[in-house]
Parts: structure tokens; sequence; C-alpha cells
């Protein structure tokens, strides 16, 4: 375990390699062992299907031309379908709650299961990145995957697959910076 911890690296380019859907469920399995106060289990998952991840790369593909002010690319698009089209896909979002202690508790929750998601799939020799950018707040990504946002609120997506490469571990404070003794 201390091994894949230690060892496990956010991917950003992915070759075009299929990922096994038990890869992908079983990652879902264990993110369902996630540590839950009050066992609310807030996480729900989505898998898209290739018309929803189409519906998503070209309303991602408008985001970053907005974003620039410039237009894209045919080189750009490439490299953005290399991102968004080649890995696996799952959703990650989270119960809408109206009590802000429970929404804090469910979104540790809902962070504990995708840590959960990403050491499982890397323990089966893949690689995941949990993306968080404007597309998963834009209102055409909840139509485009059928998530209503007044009772799902969308964290993240988390991309799995076969790296092109993945860089070093960043260099991390020392751990006494971050460790409060109290007598």
């Amino acid at each position: 375990m201390q091994e894949a911890i230690h060892s496990r690296r956010t991917a950003h380019l992915w070759q075009d390699s299929p990922v096994p859907e038990d890869v992908i469920l079983k990652g879902l399995e264990a993110a369902q062992m996630a540590p839950c106060h009050r066992m609310t289990w807030p996480w729900r998952f989505t898998l898209p299907g290739p018309t929803a991840r189409e519906s998503l790369f070209e309303l991602g593909v408008e985001l970053k031309a907005a974003k620039t002010g410039t237009e894209i690319s045919e080189a750009l698009r490439e490299r953005m379908a290399g991102k968004m089209l080649h890995p696996a896909l799952v959703v990650v979002s989270q119960i809408v709650s109206e009590d802000a202690m429970q929404s804090q508790e469910d979104y540790a929750a809902c962070a504990s299961a995708i840590q959960n998601l990403t050491l499982s799939v890397f323990a089966d020799g893949y690689h995941s990145k949990w993306s968080t950018g404007a597309v998963i707040r834009d209102a055409r990504t909840y139509d485009a995957l059928g998530i209503s946002p007044k009772e799902e609120t969308i964290i993240g997506f988390v991309w799995v697959g076969v790296p092109v490469r993945t860089g070093p571990a960043p260099e991390r404070p020392e751990l006494s910076l971050q460790v409060r003794r109290v007598p």
C-alpha cells in the first residue's frame, strides 16, 4: 500500500489504449469502501458513453477557446482529444445536502472515494487524473450526463488510462513543517 501511495502519479497525456471495464468496476468497488461519516454514501459515479464523451470534448474545446480568446488550432484540438477521449472517464458527483456541515463531510467522503479509485486502478497498472476544471461546472455537462444539479454536484472527472509519460514526484514540504504536536 505504501509503495502505491508513494509511486502513484497524475497523468496528463494518454495513449489510445482501452481500459478494461472490470478495472473500472473494481476501482468503483474500492471507492465504495471509502470512510463515510454518518453513512450517507454521498458519491455517485457516471460512466459516459461515446455520445456523451464527444459532447464533453466539444464543450471542453469551446471553453478553452473562450478562455484563451482565440480559435483552437487543429494541433491543440488533437492534443485535447488525447487528454479527453483516449482515457476512460468516471464522473464523480456528490449528493446535494442543505446542511453545510453534512455537505463538507460528504465532500471529504467523496474525496476519499476518489483516492480509493485512483489507488485501485494504479494497482491494476493504470494511471489516473482527478480534474476539476470549468467543464465540470458547466450546465451543459450536467445535461450531457443526465445529472440534475439540484440533486448532485459534479466534483470531478477521474480519467483512467495508460499514460504517454508520467513525471517525477513533485517535491513536497518536510513533514515536520505540517505536523503540530501539542502537550
